[in-house]
């Protein structure tokens, strides 16, 4: 079993305004690692003071800067190289999540195992599917084949070598900033695996159509600002995504909708045509990989809908890059009201 006094390893868990989620989450994380360092963004329920006082290290970001994930996790990591820099291996936590207690063993006996594993990653869980179809869909997504990937979520375990030898994450990616760091990690030449293991539970929390909206809306934003910057790379990393999204998102719709007075409307029958045919094709895909046929066809319907709030978000992306401001976070989850 873990041994939470085990040198060499530290958790960083990142949260704003995670309300009873946080209780859960570090309470865990003091559970399995000696040291734990919480980076907060502006939460305003009292998660800093509650952390302080289970014996957490605070680290509360600079409300004068913009907040995002990805600059929490370089802080928190900051810190943490502070109070413990013979710390070797840190384990990102966020802070709606929950680590599972047999995760560190597995995660350090595969690092230890593979010298040229620079990050592990395991399985993870949503705690509450059957409280919306939303919460139901995140499961359904972070489900992952074990082995060797190009890139995971933000909770994983990393070798602090491999996260200084990237530079940690860009703070100004304020989505899919994990995927951006991972392409960096394996440049460095360090690669990244996928363990047949649990890692930890998240509270998604979203019950409201308006949150899944957001949440696909920020995946636009991440298609596009991510392409941006490694597009032009052999992988052509998030390039197939973001075309897929303008095409089935803008180009698609619009053109029916602008041909439709011409055609009679046949332009709007081919369109849902072609919107069927997609969903179908979707579907089959993960029925193939062994999903039930209600959640089969549960995905396939919401990812087709989902370029629509993508392309609202990749447009979103270009028009702030064009007026040279700053790209800011999207909101999507749950504020829980009650103070800690």
């Amino acid at each position: 079993m873990f041994s939470a006094s085990r040198p060499g390893v530290a958790i960083v868990a990142i949260g704003r305004n995670e309300g009873e989620r946080l209780h859960g989450c570090l309470r865990a994380a003091l559970a399995a690692a000696a040291t734990v360092v919480y980076a907060d963004s502006g939460s305003s329920d009292g998660s800093a003071a509650w952390a302080r006082s289970l014996g957490c290290t605070v680290h509360e970001l600079d409300p004068a800067r913009t907040f995002s994930a990805a600059r929490a996790r370089n802080e928190g990591f900051a810190r943490l190289m502070e109070i413990a820099p013979e710390t070797k291996f840190v384990q990102f936590l966020d802070g709606d999540s929950e680590i599972d207690p047999g995760w560190l063993d597995a995660a350090l006996a595969a690092l230890e195992a593979r010298p040229e594993l620079g990050i592990v990653r395991g399985h993870l869980t949503e705690m509450h599917p059957e409280a919306s179809v939303f919460n139901r869909l995140c499961n359904l997504e972070w489900q992952q084949t074990p082995g060797e990937i190009a890139a995971c979520g933000g909770i994983f375990l990393v070798r602090a070598e491999a996260f200084r030898a990237a530079g940690g994450f860009r703070p100004e990616v304020i989505a899919a900033e994990d995927d951006e760091f991972c392409v960096r990690v394996r440049a460095e030449g360090w690669k990244i695996a996928m363990l047949d293991a649990p890692m930890a539970r998240h509270d998604a929390a979203m019950t409201r159509l308006s949150q899944w909206w957001k949440r696909a809306r920020r995946a636009g934003h991440a298609y596009a600002q991510v392409a941006a910057l490694h597009g032009g790379n052999h992988e052509r990393y998030f390039v197939h995504d973001r075309r897929k999204i303008w095409i089935w998102g803008l180009a698609l719709p619009v053109g029916a909708l602008l041909l439709a007075p011409f055609t009679r409307g046949l332009s709007l029958v081919v369109l849902a045509g072609l919107y069927a045919l997609q969903f179908l094709y979707i579907r089959r895909g993960v029925r193939n990989r062994g999903w039930r046929s209600s959640d089969a066809w549960l995905y396939a319907f919401f990812t087709v809908i989902s370029r629509f709030p993508g392309a609202a978000g990749l447009m979103e992306y270009h028009l702030r890059s064009l007026m040279g401001r700053e790209p800011r976070i999207i909101e999507h989850k749950s504020e829980y009201k009650r103070s800690l």
